[in-house]
């Protein structure tokens, strides 16, 4: 029996709990006797979350459990001015077999010295903040979910589920976490390294008026892509375009362009010998030099720093 206790606090973000929470009830009933779940908080008690929904929580507990869990939410902001708060957090995650964070969780753990001179992700939008507040943190702000050693961090709300069935298949195996992901009807699974921003464009762009542009640029992506040839597959004129995407998707169209030619890249970068020059052309940015200051700006790292983690 694996004790899972999952951290809230005021004003937690629910869907940051109670996703994985539901992933591990699951694997639970495929596997009787596999977890224990706990909901803790500094306060037990009925704790309100940002939508106003109570969850019930137990104390804080000096119990070890197998994995700690923080949930995310703006209750950090003020969570991570508690320091009973903080000095449990570091006394669970060193009894835990395994800490993780869902979304801004990650500000917890930061905040308790947790992530120090380790890679840990959070949701995008708190990516620059965090990065200026905890500048020993090895951000890599466009991952779904990081794993270094014992601590696990994911991006935003469904990233936890992701990160939920990641822990599963850890623990239970991938025959166990498909199961489970088939119950949730959820991708099994998104895998860590998949962008962010990536599944932030779908969201603006799937079944939308710009889906089938979307699909068109990738299949193209090699291919210049500028605005004046994108306006023109759209049917549109080029600031009319320019206006409606950014509308629609939450970036530029040129923002677009690279960040897809940056999912592409990274994708073959880390999972091949392919010479970085050859993955070059492949994406679309036209010469190696380009894209390394891409991927310095969106990663923080060149390519060949991004192949040697991956493959270390």
């Amino acid at each position: 029996m694996r004790r899972l206790d999952l951290l809230i606090f005021p004003d937690f973000q629910i869907l940051d709990a109670a996703g994985p929470i539901a992933a591990f009830e699951i694997a639970e009933r495929f596997r009787p006797g596999a977890y224990e779940l706990h909901v803790v908080a500094a306060e037990p008690g009925p704790v309100r979350s940002s939508s106003g929904a109570m969850m019930l929580a137990e104390p804080l507990s000096e119990a070890a459990a197998d994995t700690l869990v923080v949930s995310g939410g703006d209750g950090t902001r003020q969570a991570i001015g508690e320091a009973r708060l903080l000095d449990w957090l570091v006394r669970a995650s060193g009894r835990a077999r395994r800490t993780a964070s869902v979304c801004s969780g990650a500000y917890l753990l930061a905040q308790a010295g947790l992530l120090d001179g380790l890679r840990a992700t959070t949701h995008w939008s708190r990516s620059a903040d965090f990065a200026r507040r905890y500048p020993k943190v090895r951000l890599e702000p466009d991952r779904i979910f990081t794993r270094e050693g014992k601590v696990w961090t994911s991006a935003g709300i469904t990233a936890g589920i992701d990160l939920a069935l990641a822990l599963i298949a850890d623990d239970l195996g991938e025959d166990v976490a498909r199961r489970v992901a088939q119950q949730l009807v959820v991708y099994h699974r998104r895998p860590g390294g998949q962008s962010q921003f990536s599944a932030l464009l779908e969201m603006g762009g799937q079944g939308g008026r710009f889906a089938g542009l979307i699909d068109w640029m990738r299949e193209r992506i090699s291919e210049p892509l500028t605005i004046e040839r994108l306006a023109g597959q759209a049917g549109m004129s080029a600031r009319n375009f320019a206006r409606a995407f950014a509308a629609e998707t939450g970036v530029t169209p040129a923002k677009a362009v690279e960040r897809l030619r940056l999912e592409v890249a990274r994708e073959r970068v880390e999972a091949s010998a392919e010479p970085i020059d050859v993955l070059a052309r492949a994406a679309g940015f036209g010469d190696p030099e380009r894209m390394r200051r891409a991927f310095v700006r969106a990663f923080g790292q060149p390519p060949q720093a991004l192949r040697r983690a991956a493959r270390a």
